[in-house]
């Protein structure tokens, strides 16, 4: 099931997605709006409304978002880097997270802007300590985002707070696909239509797997947090004015556009 999150008539609700987004595919994609919260039982209340009379948000808005540095080879080699001996985790704060065709604001205190496409997983229920074989039941579902980072800051300030924690800087979207096997799915990442990034999952260093239970030895996720999981090679700049595309297959395509900061 696609999930997603919506306003329509200054009202917030969640649907499920229903009809094809594969290419010549007939048929406008509409949302059966869900009764109560994709966190919990829920119903589909079989009121229908066309996907393209509302705005699509945000799929969730996490507590926290939690995400993992250099998991895949060659790109942590193409910024000079070793993969790390235990997964490198860093936060982006909720007021990072926008929604899909919400605009990226250009940070003022930056002049290297990058891209990073990258698989979210959005946690389902409040866990901790968990288990390898139970990782799956902790998983609501997977959604596409871009870890947009000041690259000039990161590597001038050595932490990664302000690089990778400014407003705008997590676009997540378009929706949450919850029947889905990640362990080997294209991502890709377009600017202006250009290719810029093209791996796999299959080619993380640490799977979902580790990473949860690496994450969850040291605090407790909760419903609607987000993990991201790192970035296949290719990253590079955005500029105002860019639209910048991540694709993940199974999932869809989260697009965003650059600005200046007002």
């Amino acid at each position: 099931m696609r999930i997603a999150r919506f306003s329509i008539d200054g009202n917030v609700a969640f649907g499920a997605v229903e009809g094809s987004t594969a290419p010549g595919a007939e048929g406008e994609l509409v949302l059966d709006i869900i009764k109560g919260i994709p966190f919990a039982d829920f119903e589909l209340s079989g009121t229908k409304v066309p996907l393209s009379k509302v705005r699509l948000l945000p799929p969730v808005l996490p507590n926290k978002v939690v995400a993992i540095g250099r998991n895949y080879a060659e790109h942590a080699a193409e910024l000079g880097n070793e993969v790390p001996d235990a997964p490198i985790t860093f936060f982006k704060p909720s007021t990072s997270v926008v929604g899909p065709g919400d605009p990226i604001t250009y940070p003022s205190f930056s002049q290297d802007l990058h891209h990073e496409a990258e698989l979210a997983v959005v946690i389902g229920r409040m866990c901790r300590e968990v288990p390898k074989e139970r990782v799956k039941d902790v998983i609501l579902g997977y959604t596409c985002a871009n870890d947009v980072t000041a690259r000039d800051v990161q590597q001038r300030e050595k932490q990664w707070a302000r690089a990778k924690g400014f407003d705008s800087s997590c676009p997540l979207g378009p929706w949450i696909e919850t029947e889905l096997d990640p362990a080997d799915l294209t991502i890709q990442c377009t600017v202006n239509g250009e290719q810029r990034q093209l791996g796999r999952t299959s080619d993380m260093v640490r799977s979902i797997e580790e990473l949860i239970v690496h994450i969850t030895e040291a605090m407790t996720l909760l419903p609607g947090d987000v993990i991201l999981t790192g970035t296949p090679a290719g990253v590079g700049p955005l500029n105002v004015g860019d639209e910048v595309a991540v694709t993940i297959e199974g999932i869809g395509t989260l697009t965003n556009k650059v600005i200046k900061r007002g």
